[in-house]
């Protein structure tokens, strides 16, 4: 049965009368902010769909306010979720904020699978609130807006061929060693080939580390990719076999079988991406392959080149980070494929009318953002100033229009968007996602941006 909020008095009020003194004021003011009835029932909607009759029936679950405000410190102090149960358990002031009181703190496991639950449109909708809750306070008034792009890596080590084709012999095998424990072996056991394929990969980084041992690198990814081809042969074979018996088994058996089934079906197409690709690199030369595997536990990760010299590659996916006056972020985006940068100023322009009723007095980018469309189309809705600085060579008067005092002044403003964006991956864990998948990424960009904010917002002296 879905709660929301725990009505029960707080034993530190009994106990410790003057317990409000332990309080870091911009915590206390996060917790006066979040006090918020829309909030609580954001998240008390989405615990009702989860299960059928939740609204009425079974036994009391964790109560929507103690979610929210869980998710709020896990991601205010950058905690995993053992980490969360352990602090909130062991500090009174963390007790206390979460509105835990004498009640038992929810487990790390409950919390995981409740923020699983939630999903990124909820997230989102926390988001808009709390983004409406800053507008309330006076902390911004939506008069600028800037926009970047920024690079959130995901949980992958760096992604070579011989160790895509290791990881997918590893999966596979564990896959059909664990259908054999289950099915028996039949008449042959399955070959592990596991061993050859690592012994293989040693081989290749050695015989990378000089061009003139290419031969053996050639010779040692040949055998890789036949070891690898074996694998999936005997991943059919089995497959096959789990069809033939699934109705003679009893259904917890066949519940099993079908799960490892759906992870061969799941890794296999994955695998076959892997080879290709690397047949076309190591044996045709040719580095440009269309939509390359990254990795076959987060599949949906792209590699980015944003120009940096120490990372000139990363590994993750592409965000738009949008941010109004004082350093409160309107806006993310998590892009399923990378966009151009010049396609992202309209939709910001629409996504700030949306949450201000109003265009900004200044938008400004950096010059990726930067065409002659997307500055007429600022001008023609009535933003005052755009700075977009101009990239590629300049003509005379583009180069006395950006030289005003107001552009350079924009131009200046913009870089803060910089600053925003290396605090939320040093603080607020932007850095590396740790959810899987792409929901997992876009909830976790989410909460970061939220916490990010309800930081902003409690230490500015116009919060409530």
């Amino acid at each position: 049965m879905v709660r929301r909020r725990q009505r029960e008095r707080s034993v530190w009020e009994v106990v410790l009368p003057d317990a409000n003194k332990l309080w870091p004021d911009a915590l206390r003011r996060i917790d006066q902010l979040i006090d918020d009835e829309a909030l609580v029932e954001v998240i008390a909607e989405a615990l009702e769909r989860r299960w059928a009759q939740s609204r009425r029936r079974g036994r009391p679950g964790t109560p929507a306010e103690v979610v929210l405000r869980m998710l709020v410190l896990k991601h205010l102090y950058r905690w995993s979720y053992a980490e969360l149960e352990q602090e909130v358990r062991a500090n009174l002031v963390h007790r206390a904020f979460a509105r835990i009181s004498c009640d038992a703190v929810p487990d790390a496991k409950t919390i995981l699978k409740i923020t699983k639950a939630l999903g990124p449109a909820v997230i989102e909708r926390v988001h808009q609130r709390v983004v409406a809750l800053a507008i309330a306070a006076g902390v911004t008034k939506g008069r600028k807006m800037r926009v970047d792009t920024t690079v959130v890596e995901t949980p992958i080590h760096y992604p070579t061929d011989s160790s895509l084709l290791t990881d997918g012999i590893r999966v596979v095998t564990r896959t059909v060693k664990r259908i054999e424990t289950v099915m028996g072996r039949g008449r042959r056991a399955v070959r592990n080939r596991l061993r050859s394929a690592l012994r293989r990969g040693f081989e290749i980084k050695a015989f990378a580390r000089s061009p003139k041992t290419r031969d053996g690198l050639v010779r040692s990814y040949r055998r890789l990719l036949a070891t690898t081809r074996a694998v999936l042969r005997d991943a059919d074979t089995m497959t096959r076999r789990v069809g033939q018996h699934l109705r003679s088994v009893d259904e917890p058996t066949r519940r099993r079988l079908r799960n490892l089934q759906a992870r061969i079906r799941l890794v296999r197409p994955l695998m076959r991406r892997v080879m290709a690709q690397t047949t076309a690199r190591v044996l045709g030369g040719d580095t440009h392959v269309p939509d390359k595997v990254m990795s076959l536990f987060e599949p949906h990760t792209e590699g980015i080149r944003k120009g940096k010299v120490v990372k000139p590659t990363e590994f993750g996916k592409l965000v738009t980070i949008q941010e109004a006056e004082h350093h409160i972020v309107t806006a993310y985006t998590v892009h399923g494929e990378r966009p151009a940068d010049s396609t992202l100023w309209v939709p910001a322009l629409d996504a700030h009318e949306q949450t201000f009723g109003h265009l900004p007095r200044l938008a400004t980018g950096d010059r990726g953002f930067w065409s002659t469309d997307n500055e007429q189309a600022a001008v023609d809705r009535g933003v005052h100033r755009v700075v977009l600085p101009r990239s590629g060579r300049k003509s005379p008067a583009r180069r006395a229009h950006e030289r005003q005092r107001w552009f350079r002044r924009g131009q200046r403003w913009r870089v803060g968007c910089e600053g925003r964006i290396s605090v939320l991956k040093r603080r607020h864990g932007l850095q590396r996602c740790l959810y899987h998948g792409l929901a997992g990424m876009e909830r976790w960009v989410g909460l970061g941006v939220i916490a990010s904010n309800l930081l902003v917002i409690g230490s500015s002296a116009r919060s409530p």
